[in-house]
């Protein structure tokens, strides 16, 4: 019997890693819209006197590619466990089309 537990217990684990694992990498999370995702990480700084302000700037999609990997300054990177590479792409081009919003204040 105690066997059996321990591999039942195993087993749970092994299967709860693969879903972590699969969970970090993109596999079983719906990508998120881009304006969700600016207003919950990116809006957070930009746009309220801490970081710059990005919207309506037609800032190029490249440079937001760039910048949101490899972080500059205060900027920190963001890593393909917090957005996938579907969504950044989604989001570069969101933030480059976006009109400036109003409510917005900063440099």
């Amino acid at each position: 019997m105690r066997l059996g537990s321990s591999l039942v217990a195993i087993g749970m684990l092994a299967g709860a890693t693969a879903a972590s694992a699969s969970q970090a990498l993109g596999h079983t999370q719906a990508a998120r819209p881009p304006e969700k995702i600016y207003a919950v990480t990116c809006g957070y700084c930009h746009g309220t006197n801490v970081g710059p302000i990005i919207l309506g700037r037609h800032l190029p999609p490249a440079s937001i590619l760039f910048m949101t990997r490899n972080g500059r300054n205060a900027m920190p990177a963001f890593r393909p466990t917090e957005i996938s590479n579907a969504e950044l792409e989604k989001l570069a081009a969101w933030i480059s089309a976006s009109a400036a919003n109003p409510k917005e204040q900063g440099k």
